[in-house]
């Protein structure tokens, strides 16, 4: 089980539900379910962040 603070790259399997982080500006939240791709953001590959499991 992920902890938070764990963190993930666009592309990979999300390894946790909950409310993920973009890290760095600007930044955003999103909700994301566990086995989801982890998404781009701003059209470019981010690292997550988790930040409220679900």
């Amino acid at each position: 089980m992920a902890e938070i603070g764990t963190t993930a790259r666009t592309g990979e399997t999300c390894p946790e539900s909950g409310v993920w982080q973009a890290v760095g500006t600007p930044s955003t939240t999103a909700p994301i379910a566990k086995g989801n791709t982890m998404p781009p953001y701003a059209a470019a590959a981010v690292t997550w962040k988790l930040i409220r499991k679900a």
